[in-house]
């Protein structure tokens, strides 16, 4: 778990850091800077989702993960849960806390940095991924908390959760995260990332957290379709 306490602790600086910064950021600023970050998380989920060595086992993670997702309604929680914070956290009720709370929450959450790194933790204790990914986070966070205010800081605690999570749950697939099953969910993860960049860009609104069981879903698809030589 160190490696997710450290990223965890990472998000909090580089949050703080950027609330301190902020302030003194103009309005225009901050709109150029959301739009460029929108832009860089589009580029970083469409590399991800090319690496992809089977678009079948993808997209039925995407088709069947959308459905249990709609069937949780997994956004509408983050949503509740994100407004109940800022009920505790925004006293001054500082505007966009809950779509920053879920924007930075998804993002830390869903790619392949994360998942990987919480998989090698738990099975080797080899915390070098979430690392990585903590530098990473930190000035993300910096940056997303100067434009996007306070409710960046919150999304530390679903990513403690869910990194935890993963990695206290590793050895139990430690018999089938091959190789193809880590491309095939990261790959997954890029697409979701994808939507992610349109909902910062406000191009197109997708309900990214009601999609997320596709990236478990891939893995009993991947080792499926491996078997059944579909589309390898």
């Amino acid at each position: 778990m160190l490696g997710t306490v450290v990223n965890t602790i990472a998000i909090l600086i580089g949050g703080l850091l950027g609330l301190l910064f902020g302030q003194t950021l103009p309005d225009k600023i901050k709109k150029t800077v959301i739009q460029g970050i929108g832009l860089a998380v589009l580029l970083i989920g469409v590399s991800m989702a090319l690496q992809t060595k089977n678009t079948l086992v993808v997209i039925a993670s995407l088709v069947l993960g959308g459905i249990v997702g709609e069937l949780i309604d997994i956004e509408h929680q983050l949503q509740k849960f994100g407004q109940m914070l800022e009920r505790k956290l925004s006293k001054n009720g500082q505007a966009g806390f809950t779509k920053a709370f879920v924007t930075a929450s998804l993002i830390y959450c869903v790619g392949a940095m994360a998942i990987m790194g919480a998989f090698e933790s738990g099975l080797t204790g080899n915390n070098t991924i979430l690392y990585a990914k903590s530098m990473l986070d930190g000035v993300t966070a910096l940056v997303f908390a100067s434009s996007m205010g306070i409710g960046v800081l919150a999304s530390a605690i679903p990513v403690f959760i869910y990194q935890g999570l993963l990695t206290l749950s590793a050895g139990l697939l430690q018999g089938v995260l091959s190789p193809q099953v880590i491309t095939e969910m990261g790959a997954t993860g890029g697409l979701l990332i994808v939507g992610i960049g349109l909902n910062i860009l406000e191009i197109k609104e997708i309900k990214v957290g009601n999609l997320l069981p596709g990236l478990f879903i891939a893995i009993p698809l991947t080792v499926l379709f491996t078997r059944l030589h579909l589309g390898m």
